[in-house]
């Protein structure tokens, strides 16, 4: 996966990419999108929390800029806020954002994503391997780690979210 050229912040929010691409520290860094698994648990994991908790107050973006620090944006491939965000970009912390890997990422900028997002104050991040079907859940207070119960969870509000039917 490449990494751009630097470019100014002002220029980063005034462009349009495709798919959409993070913002480090100056640098345009692509994202890994677009197989059918990746396409496909995206639609998933964004159906089932918008069928399940949007009656709750719970909205659901895809792919939407994130400012996680002044000087980074990250896409987040699901994400949820608790009520309305009232902003195009979010600069609060969403209540929980989700990554899907593809085949190409790696572990050492995985964990600088989650790091980012727990830093911003994101209280979840939950992570899906579609090739291994595993699944992860990361916060502050434990880190990253498995999860074997089947079933992914938040705190309040309570969201769970079962995996067998996600993997299809």
């Amino acid at each position: 996966m490449a990494t751009g050229t630097a470019i100014p912040l002002a220029q980063y929010l005034a462009s349009t990419y495709e798919p959409d691409c993070d913002y480090v520290d100056g640098e345009i860094e692509e994202r890994n999108v677009g197989e059918r698994t990746h396409a496909r648990l995206q639609a998933r994991i964004t159906a089932y929390l918008l069928a399940h908790y949007e009656a709750q107050g719970v909205e659901v973006f895809t792919e939407i800029r994130v400012r996680v620090s002044p000087s980074r944006f990250r896409i987040p491939d699901v994400c949820a806020t608790i009520g309305d965000p009232g902003e195009e970009v979010l600069t609060k912390p969403p209540f929980l954002c989700v990554e899907i890997l593809s085949p190409e990422d790696g572990m050492s900028r995985l964990e600088v994503r989650i790091q980012d997002y727990l830093q911003m104050g994101v209280p979840h991040v939950w992570v899906l391997d579609p090739l291994t079907r595993q699944s992860y859940e990361a916060n502050l207070v434990d880190g990253l780690r498995e999860v074997k119960t089947g079933v992914l969870r938040t705190a309040v509000p309570l969201i769970e979210m079962p995996l067998a039917g996600l993997w299809g």
